[in-house]
């Protein structure tokens, strides 16, 4: 069973989905899961394996059925933590447990850093904190590079580029900015400019996701166990190294998962994980 709420507050109705059992009959605490661009709709497989209790999803401020209105645009961990705050608050039932993707594990550290109370287990996956990369200035760079090509190619160049940055492996090196401009068709890419420049991935709306400087004092000193999760197949790239880097800052290392990036994925962006796998590793993780 599924019912849909809206958070009001004077910035944006937030939209969040109550999965499973309603709080007060799960066996465990309500398990939200995170994500950022991706909306709540991505964690639909993830979600099916937990049919025993509470999950809760949301489409963040600005993105899917969340309506923002406060006239911005751009997407800000500390913002998110206070959205996801009130979720918690409307649920009635926290501490929760918490799964954070990509930039939706960005979100939960920052929501942990805000709210120690709130959380009593967040795994963090393969936040893109690139500000805890040995070679940030290139990995910044790297980053400008794939906007720069969205704002003159339009989606199919910049996801492109994007793409080619996220699979390089190692640090960014001459040897990565020697590379030609990554083709769209060789990732199955559209050509053709649709015109459009409001890709929240590909432009600087969710820069403040990336640039994200981690609260280490208050994230060692909150009660929230965290655990920073790394795919098996990610280590030697981006969000793996960054994944690993941030596991390092708060002094433990990166519990690793089945897969990639988007391991818990099913088939619902054609980037299939391991869904099974991962939604085992995952509750292993959360009940030990």
């Amino acid at each position: 069973m599924t019912t849909t709420h809206v958070l009001e507050t004077p910035e944006a109705d937030v939209v969040y989905d109550v999965h499973g059992p309603a709080p007060a009959d799960s066996p465990r605490p309500p398990l939200l899961m995170v994500g950022q661009p991706m909306e709540a709709g991505g964690f639909s497989t993830l979600a099916a394996y937990f049919p025993d209790r509470t999950v809760v999803t949301y489409d963040p401020r600005g993105l899917g059925r969340s309506v923002r209105k406060d006239g911005r645009e751009d997407h800000v961990p500390a913002t998110q933590a206070g959205d996801l705050h009130g979720v918690i608050q409307a649920l009635g039932a926290g501490p929760v447990e918490v799964f954070g993707s990509s930039g939706g594990a960005v979100a939960s550290l920052a929501l942990v850093a805000a709210y120690p109370d709130d959380v009593s287990t967040l795994v963090a996956h393969e936040p893109p904190l690139v500000g805890v990369l040995p070679d940030a200035a290139a990995a910044e760079r790297a980053g400008k590079a794939f906007r720069d090509a969205y704002q003159a190619g339009g989606f199919g160049a910049g996801m492109a580029a994007f793409i080619a940055m996220t699979s390089w492996k190692g640090e960014f090196t001459d040897d990565y900015f020697a590379l030609p401009a990554a083709d769209p068709a060789q990732f199955g890419m559209p050509a053709e400019d649709d015109g459009r420049r409001d890709d929240p991935l590909l432009t600087d709306r969710s820069l403040a996701v990336t640039a994200y400087e981690l609260d280490v004092d208050a994230l060692t000193a909150a009660p929230t166990r965290i655990v920073i999760a790394v795919g098996e197949e990610s280590i030697d790239v981006m969000t793996g190294r960054t994944a690993l880097a941030t596991a390092e800052r708060l002094g433990q290392e990166a519990t690793v998962f089945p897969s990639h990036h988007g391991g818990f994925l099913g088939g619902e962006f054609g980037y299939a994980g391991q869904p099974e796998a991962f939604a085992r590793k995952l509750r292993e993780v959360l009940e030990a």
